[in-house]
């Protein structure tokens, strides 16, 4: 069962190494998304390329991807703790644990070149699978943010640690609170290290104002 679980993983990174993006780009442009804008492969890049339709179906494509990785984890890791009744094999780890590595292969997708986005759209789809009230959360609050600031980034970072610390206080009581607050505060981290020239334009007043026909 243990190579069961091993299977699920690494098939979650290879859900996450599909980078619409770049798909939907070339398909609608013929351009590659990381050579123009930001050079991020994510859905506001693709959006500032290639337009609304391709920006909206990338991001509903790196959400769903999300979700479909962290409930097959959810579901397989389900049934091999109701196999063996392991206690490692609990579904919310596995939901958490297939997240990650969803998340992995978003930001370095083996299918291009491990350069990929960072992992915004395909974290709020994975929550839904841990927390779904922390996906609606994110995603107000992340609407919210943009109307004020008209800045992604910032709509973003907010948005992701309103996620993950209601994630953190919704957790699942049929598991350990410590191993949960730990993968999700991973998850955390790793859209932030992604965000990390955000953060730095941000501090030096340097960052980009989205607006629907571009930057400003």
């Amino acid at each position: 069962m243990i190579l069961t679980a091993i299977i699920t993983i690494i098939a979650a990174y290879f859900i996450g190494s599909v980078n619409f993006a770049v798909l939907f780009t070339r398909a609608f442009t013929k351009k590659d998304v990381r050579d123009f804008g930001s050079g991020n492969a994510g859905s506001t890049n693709a959006l500032r390329v290639g337009g609304k339709k391709n920006g909206i179906l990338t991001f509903v494509c790196d959400f769903l991807k999300g979700s479909i990785a962290g409930f097959m984890g959810k579901i397989i890791f389900s049934y091999i703790m109701n196999t063996t009744g392991e206690a490692w094999a609990m579904p919310i780890y596995g939901a958490y644990i297939c997240a990650i590595f969803c998340l992995l292969g978003h930001i370095f997708p083996l299918f291009f070149g491990f350069k990929g986005g960072k992992g915004v759209a395909t974290g709020a789809g994975v929550f839904l699978s841990i927390c779904p009230l922390a996906t609606l959360i994110g995603l107000v609050v992340f609407t919210i943010c943009f109307i004020i600031t008209k800045t992604v980034s910032v709509s973003s970072l907010i948005a992701t640690v309103m996620v993950v610390a209601t994630a953190i206080i919704m957790y699942d009581k049929t598991a350990l609170f410590v191993p949960q607050m730990i993968f999700a505060l991973i998850l955390l981290l790793m859209v932030v290290v992604r965000h990390k020239d955000n953060i730095l334009r941000l501090i030096r007043g340097e960052e980009n104002v989205f607006s629907l026909g571009g930057n400003k």
